[in-house]
């Protein structure tokens, strides 16, 4: 017998399950690009936000200035292009037409003119709402029941970024509201990036990128050392879900805000950077520090933020209570590998081994420090080991070199 005559061929209802399985996968994909598909986000969103700092104490001089200092500073150079609104922005309550507005005293000159002024710098203007009848200040009105006509404003605005939040709501499914959002931004007529603020309810990971460019995987962080380690620990369980166009987001960034040390905000950003989140400052860049300047300006850490490759770097090993190795791929077949101890006790040494952190037995491999801005001497094979203080993290990118 021929050798094509011995296979089996597949039954009727195996044939007929395959080919459904073929069509909702189709019917999956096809959703993704209809609700969405506005080329944004193919890396983690950078720029700045008002709330981490201002709170609801924010007027169009604190975002005129801001941009100013994002410039200034070379935080716009470095990625920082988004300079987002949040909550308290608008008047109490809608227009008798039933209109979004901006507050009259600290918005006097408009949403619109303010957009002009942020793009006129070259960067990019993002704005705050709600899938609720209210905002969570309570101080101005949410979209719920009024997407069509918010994201029209919005546009009509030239805003180039929604933060789209979760309280006031009426019991409807978050898996029904952010999706009403997407496709009236989609129908507006600009492209506009949507941060989904769903706090991490119903697995947003599984179904955020049917619907937004981000969505936040955790509640609200605050600047101390247990938030932000709660937050990207949290967030760690969706790293399957990240992507280009897609990405988890465990908050904005606290550094620069004094509740943490130096050595802590390091951490933060780099967790922040290898598990690919978005990057959105939290600070006063107006009277930014030279050590904050620093840290966030940071080229190589950056870098490995905005890898191409958009994989999420994830923890990969745990060695008893406090110390850890974290990886994630890059393109050019790199790793970012960071060692992180989280005790505050004393220091210690971390080691990642090659099979935990995806390089080949017998792969050698040149490592860099990107905090210290230096290639370590030598080839390093099998593993890497480094000693690492208490609340401090080592960073390096591995590159392959011929043995």
């Amino acid at each position: 017998m021929a050798p094509d005559a011995r296979r089996r061929r597949p039954s009727p209802a195996a044939v007929l399950l395959l080919l459904m399985l073929a069509a909702c996968c189709c019917r999956l994909g096809g959703a993704r690009r209809a609700l969405l598909d506005n080329g944004l986000g193919l890396t983690p969103q950078m720029g700045w936000n008002s709330w981490n700092h201002f709170y609801c104490d924010i007027n169009e001089t604190v975002i005129r200035t801001t941009a100013d200092a994002l410039v200034a500073t070379g935080l716009a150079k470095a990625g920082y292009t988004y300079v987002n609104i949040d909550d308290c922005w608008a008047d109490d309550q809608r227009t008798k037409e039933g209109y979004m507005a901006a507050n009259p005293n600290t918005f006097p000159s408009g949403i619109k003119a303010l957009a002009d002024y942020v793009h006129s710098k070259g960067l990019k203007l993002g704005i705050y709402s709600s899938a609720g009848t209210r905002t969570c200040s309570d101080r101005m009105p949410g979209s719920l029941g009024h997407e069509d006509t918010d994201a029209n404003t919005f546009a009509s605005w030239d805003v180039d970024y929604l933060k789209y939040d979760n309280c006031y709501t009426d019991g409807t499914p978050e898996t029904e509201r952010f999706p009403r959002m997407s496709r009236a931004l989609k129908n507006s007529g600009r492209t506009i990036f949507y941060s989904l603020c769903e706090w991490g309810y119903m697995d947003v990971a599984k179904w955020g990128g049917t619907a937004g460019n981000s969505w936040r995987t955790t509640g609200d962080i605050n600047d101390t050392w247990t938030s932000m380690m709660d937050n990207i620990y949290r967030n760690d369980a969706y790293a399957q879900y990240a992507k280009p166009g897609g990405w988890n987001d465990p908050d904005m960034l606290e550094v620069g805000n004094g509740g943490m040390a130096y050595d802590e905000y390091v951490v933060h950003f780099s967790l922040w950077a290898i598990a690919k989140a978005p990057l959105i400052i939290g600070c006063d860049v107006t009277s930014i520090s030279e050590e904050t300047l620093g840290i966030l300006s940071n080229a190589e850490v950056i870098a490995i933020n905005q890898d191409r490759l958009g994989v999420q770097g994830k923890r990969v090993r745990n060695y008893g209570n406090d110390l850890e190795v974290w990886a994630g791929r890059l393109t050019r077949h790199r790793q970012a590998v960071l060692l992180l101890n989280r005790g505050a006790a004393s220091t210690a040494s971390i080691t990642a081994a090659w099979p935990d952190v995806g390089i080949r037995p017998g792969v050698s491999v040149e490592a860099r420090d990107v905090w210290k801005h230096e290639t370590l001497p030598g080839k390093f094979t099998g593993s890497l080991t480094a000693a690492v203080e208490p609340h401090s993290c080592k960073l390096f990118v591995l590159t392959p070199v011929p043995r």
